[in-house]
């Protein structure tokens, strides 16, 4: 038979003109020279873990490159610390004003009676005209109508009135404070720049329109006189007004009357006397009083009666208690040639007690401020 026939051995694995099955994993030279990968060396591959390979280090950056990435960088931090500056000084909120509160002025006035004190219980005492239409306590110390001003808000005005009422009632009708035994109750509601001149007061009080303790509240001897009854009677009035764009000022305008007896003989019911004391106190506030709830007292006008002339009452009042009668002695003597701060030597007259009434009897007035003037 004659035609093709297959070798003994079969088919050539490559026969001529065929295809290469390994052709397409030849690569050529320029693939080979553009590989980024290169085989350690032996001393690399001695290292436990080592790689077989190495990527080969990534081009150099043009030349100036990170000079300009830095200028960049630096031009936008000048940018933001700019506007940052800028919003901080355009702000809309108020800012608030840095002061330092001012020492308090303080005047008080005793007020002499012209004749022996009335007597009697406290309940016909407070029973009389005028007393009869007083309030008790802190029932007497009323808000009047809050409207805004231009730079404080109803809240803050409110605020205001509220520290005040507190300041008078923990210095005017707080028993522990009337008997001398506690006073951190009001220096606690007083701004830090006055708390000193405020111990000061307490410790060492003084006749020189500063450190009167007698200014900042109501004080007396508990080794004198005591309350008859607690429950003291007042009246009086509240106003403000806005004191520049970054104040508030609040005047306070009280009459506080108390009952009192001597100390030693407590049992006696019809040996109560009426003490009367006028506090006119201006105060004022910034924002950040009403945020820390403190305030400042600027001044304080007191008149308290019935007293002696010679009282001397810069540390504590000294009542005219049932039956006493005021001494012949006007004011203390001011020495205008002496050396220091000249003493306050001011003293007024009460006007004429009513008659103790006897039982069954409509009430009388008793003692009034209505009267004031000079103590010749």
């Amino acid at each position: 038979m004659t035609g093709r026939s297959e070798p003994p051995n079969g088919p050539p694995e490559n026969p001529e003109g065929g295809e290469d099955e390994y052709r397409s994993l030849v690569f050529d030279e320029s693939f080979i020279r553009s590989a980024r990968m290169q085989e350690f060396s032996a001393q690399e591959r001695m290292g436990e873990h080592a790689r077989a390979v190495r990527a080969l280090p990534e081009p150099a950056a043009p030349a100036g490159h990170g000079s300009r990435a830095a200028i960049v960088l630096v031009v936008l931090i000048a940018l933001a610390f700019t506007t940052a500056v800028y919003v901080g000084f355009r702000t809309p909120y108020p800012q608030p004003v840095t002061r330092r509160a001012e020492p308090l002025r303080t005047t008080v006035v005793p007020l002499a009676p012209r004749g022996a004190v009335p007597a009697g219980s406290p309940e016909r005492l407070y029973g009389a005209a005028p007393l009869s239409g007083f309030r008790t306590g802190a029932e007497g110390i009323n808000f009047p109508s809050v409207r805004r001003t231009q730079n404080f808000s109803d809240s803050q005005i409110t605020t205001a009135l509220a520290i005040v009422k507190d300041y008078l009632v923990e210095s005017s009708l707080n028993p522990d404070v009337l008997i001398g035994q506690v006073r951190r109750p009001v220096e606690q509601l007083l701004d830090p720049d006055q708390r000193g001149q405020f111990e000061r007061s307490m410790s060492n009080p003084a006749d020189d329109g500063l450190h009167a303790a007698t200014g900042w509240l109501v004080r007396f001897d508990p080794a004198q006189v005591e309350l008859a009854d607690p429950r003291v009677r007042v009246q009086g009035t509240l106003s403000y007004a806005e004191d520049g764009a970054g104040t508030l000022e609040v005047v306070s305008d009280h009459t506080f009357t108390y009952a009192l007896r001597p100390a030693e003989d407590p049992r006696k019911e019809d040996g109560a006397s009426l003490f009367t004391v006028r506090r006119e106190l201006n105060f004022r506030f910034d924002r950040e009083d009403l945020r820390l709830h403190r305030l400042e007292l600027r001044t304080a006008h007191v008149q308290a009666g019935p007293q002696s002339c010679s009282a001397g009452a810069a540390g504590t009042l000294r009542p005219l208690l049932a039956g006493e009668r005021a001494d012949d002695r006007g004011p203390a003597a001011t020495d205008p040639y002496a050396p220091g701060r000249p003493a306050a030597a001011l003293c007024g007259t009460l006007a004429p007690p009513a008659a103790a009434t006897p039982s069954g009897a409509p009430p009388q007035a008793p003692h009034s401020l209505r009267e004031f003037r000079p103590h010749p």
